[in-house]
């Protein structure tokens, strides 16, 4: 009995240590890294160039890459991450009112422009008649969809400014075009199946498009929507955020990705 009372009071002993060690690695955790949820491209690349920066301020980053826009926005919320880079103000606000969320902007970073791409038609005029085309599932990405198609000449909306239109807001398409809407993340894989599909720049990239030569119509560098750091009103002012939101505006980010992505993704002003 003595010896079963000792084994298990070891055991406990080093399952306590054990959580103990796990908890330092959670965000947030004193001395733990500062934990980044961010999409692949072009947002964990650059975290990469800004690591080795923050690493000789003493201030270790580690950076966690996500597939889907959600998962980080509710993994911030929760606490699970410190901060994301991935979203635009219009896709946060979206996200804020409807998970009831009080994400903020920390600083914006850069600008992908969206794009529409073909596997079929090598130009906009090519798309025919009742063609299918694919835009992303999610409010501010859709309206930001339709007013890049609006832009192209393919359709008129209800409000030619309005960023969060749905397809029903469609006020004249003379080529009936037929609308899908898809997951953003899921847009590039489906691509050569349809006639036309409106791409994130950083799925784009992923799946090896080339926004610059292979879109048929891009949004230009005076686009509104730009790329944000994004925390949470408890942590926003953090020093360790404030100087991640520093290192990713500075000219070394801004050289990095002019030579990086040749014109696919643009600093921020």
């Amino acid at each position: 009995m003595i010896r079963r009372s000792l084994l298990l009071s070891a055991v406990a002993v080093l399952t306590l240590a054990a959580c103990g060690q796990g908890a330092d690695k959670k965000a947030g955790a004193e001395g733990a890294p500062l934990l980044v949820g961010a999409t692949a491209v072009p947002h964990a690349e650059i975290l990469e160039v800004v690591k080795p920066i923050l690493a000789a301020e003493g201030v270790p980053i580690e950076i966690k890459v996500f597939n889907d826009y959600v998962q980080p926005n509710v993994q911030l919320s929760e606490k699970r991450l410190d901060v994301n880079y991935f979203q635009t103000k219009p896709y946060l606000d979206e996200f804020n009112i409807a998970r009831g969320a009080d994400l903020v902007t920390v600083a914006g970073v850069h600008v992908e422009p969206l794009g529409v791409y073909s596997k079929k038609h090598t130009t906009l005029a090519a798309i025919p008649n009742g063609a299918q085309v694919v835009l992303p599932n999610d409010a501010s990405n859709t309206g930001r969809a339709l007013l890049l198609l609006q832009g192209a000449g393919l359709i008129t909306l209800r409000d030619p400014t309005n960023p969060l239109q749905t397809v029903r807001d469609v006020a004249t398409n003379p080529r009936g075009l037929k609308f899908q809407e898809v997951e953003a993340a899921t847009i590039p894989r489906i691509l050569p199946q349809v006639d036309a599909a409106v791409i994130n720049t950083n799925y784009a990239l992923d799946a090896g498009l080339k926004p610059k030569t292979d879109a048929l119509s891009l949004e230009g560098a005076d686009s509104p929507y730009v790329n944000y750091l994004v925390a949470r009103p408890d942590n926003q002012n953090d020093p360790r955020v404030q100087a991640l939101a520093t290192a990713l505006r500075s000219q070394a980010v801004k050289d990095f990705i002019a030579k990086k992505y040749d014109g696919a993704v643009i600093p921020a002003a």
